[in-house]
């Protein structure tokens, strides 16, 4: 197994942990601003994701 076949998975993880972060925030009541930037990072880091998907499937030719 390569460090491709890990790429996948840590990029939807780190997706889904700033969703639940985000989640939790609200929950609680957090801040608004705080909200934002997790908002920012989450669809920053499906972009990440997405691109790396793409990428993967690229490189392995599926």
């Amino acid at each position: 197994m390569s460090f491709v076949d890990y790429l996948v998975p840590i990029s939807v993880f780190a997706v889904a942990v700033v969703l639940g972060l985000g989640l939790l925030n609200m929950m609680r009541g957090g801040d608004s601003n705080t909200s934002q930037k997790l908002m920012r990072a989450r669809v920053l880091l499906q972009f990440v994701a997405v691109i790396v998907i793409m990428g993967v499937i690229y490189i392995t030719g599926r």
